[in-house]
């Protein structure tokens, strides 16, 4: 059966490499074998995602992330103390990226015409997809290791194309997930400094508060790279329906996330398994149905499924093996009623629209 192109627009990949030790060029059954007995990290054994598994899953141009976070001494989430150290786990993971360039696994997307010419070769028959490099464009989640708002340049030539102010806890520019308050002055000048290179603000991880000033102060591209909604599983992490109503205004995709916690509100990480909750792929797609109904089509919804987010399958939907399981959601999504025309724009066609008018020509 011919499989569908899918676009992820959220995962983690360089941390998963570098800070995981993962070999992402490895069989997927390899890499949770080297795993088999560490202890680390709650995910070790159980990962999600690697090279091989996206092409298997014909997930050929995915957002990739460099992610670092600053820990001020008052907080108690882990990450780096100070701004330079970050930034410099930024530039390990950036080099892990070119390392997979230089042996063809991955190709940066930087522009219109990068992208174009890397949706023709995954739509290319001729060409097995295990023989295609997975297109990546550049997303710095979180902005704490941005130095000073005069990195951002740096950032940008080297790639990144899209950018979130917050992550979890405390930050530099803004507070994050967890969190209440505004977006600092720091970050207010880094809005001013994106738009200027017409970046993509992603919303995800901003409070309440830094949402609807974001909203306010920029007017470049927005999206949602994984975030469900807040009627469903009612936390801060989530949209609210205003949330959501104004993002559909401003022309924003939102990528639905697969972390158990973000789908259903019974489920604690860490404590909570996702088979004696009967956790499903298709529980996605009741918060895809309520942004639909919103919005009034389906032009605003899409994958950003966070599956490598320091979780695997111990924090997936039970029948997810592995990030190839994607493909599943055509049949699901057929059997609540979606049209293949909608399930094209769920899987790549909406993120290609946005991301076609919002990159460089």
């Amino acid at each position: 059966m011919k499989k569908r192109l899918i676009i992820d627009a959220h995962l983690d990949l360089a941390m998963n490499a570098i800070e995981w030790n993962r070999d992402l060029r490895l069989p997927l059954s390899q890499v949770r074998q080297a795993e088999m007995h560490m202890k680390d990290k709650p995910d070790r054994g159980l990962g999600t995602v690697t090279l091989p598994e996206l092409r298997k899953g014909k997930i050929g141009i995915v957002v990739a992330t460099q992610l670092a976070r600053y820990s001020p001494p008052d907080s108690a989430l882990p990450g780096w103390n100070s701004p330079q150290q970050a930034w410099a786990m930024t530039q390990a993971q950036l080099a892990w990226y070119r390392e997979m360039e230089a042996l063809g696994e991955m190709k940066q997307i930087v522009n219109r015409t990068g992208l174009d010419q890397l949706v023709s070769l995954w739509e290319n028959e001729s060409i097995p997809d295990e023989e295609k490099p997975v297109g990546y464009i550049l997303s710095l989640e979180g902005a704490d290791s941005l130095v000073d708002v005069s990195y951002l340049s740096k950032a940008y030539a080297y790639g990144v194309r899209a950018l979130g102010l917050s992550h979890f806890g405390p930050g530099r520019y803004a507070p994050g997930t967890k969190m209440e308050g505004p977006i600092t002055e720091l970050g207010k000048e880094l809005l001013e400094t994106m738009g200027c290179l017409n970046m993509i603000l992603d919303v995800t991880h901003l409070t309440d508060q830094g949402f609807d000033q974001a909203m306010d102060l920029y007017s470049g591209p927005i999206w949602a790279s994984h975030h469900n909604v807040r009627k469903i599983v009612p936390n801060q992490r989530q949209l609210t329906d205003d949330q959501i109503t104004r993002l559909i205004q401003r022309g924003a995709v939102i990528g639905g996330m697969l972390d158990c916690w973000a789908m259903d509100i019974r489920f604690i990480d860490t404590i909570s398994d996702p088979w004696q909750l009967d956790i499903r792929l298709e529980q996605l797609i009741d918060h895809w149905d309520h942004i639909c109904q919103l919005a009034g089509n389906t032009d605003h919804i899409a994958i950003g499924s966070d599956l490598d987010g320091i979780f695997g399958t111990e924090q997936s939907p039970w029948d997810m093996n592995s990030i190839a399981d994607l493909q599943k959601f055509e049949s699901l999504l057929a059997a609540r009623g979606y049209l293949e025309a909608d399930i094209d724009k769920i899987f790549h066609g909406n993120w290609l629209r946005f991301l076609r008018k919002a990159l460089p020509v």
